[in-house]
């Protein structure tokens, strides 16, 4: 799996994000669209430098991708978000 960079903003194709997320395809693309899905992207620094950290939160869950400059996954994260 891998992330574009095009533009300066990460893309992701929507099959990839499903599986990780156990959505359909149509439903991550309608649950972005709508905020049900939402994004941070952060930027490595120091001995991370290169690196950068695209986390997708949705329904009480964060999924985290960390990546090389190039986009490629190199780990991914999944747990509960904190209720509160």
């Amino acid at each position: 799996m891998k992330i574009d960079m095009e533009r300066g903003q990460p893309t992701i194709d929507a099959e990839d994000l499903a599986g990780l997320l156990n959505l359909t395809p149509a439903d991550v693309r309608d649950r972005m669209r709508d905020g049900r899905i939402t994004t941070r992207l952060e930027t490595g620094e120091g001995d991370d430098a290169g690196k950068m950290r695209l986390s997708f939160f949705h329904d009480g869950m964060r999924l985290r991708l960390t990546c090389s400059k190039d986009g490629t996954v190199l780990k991914t994260l999944r747990t509960k978000t904190d209720p509160r």
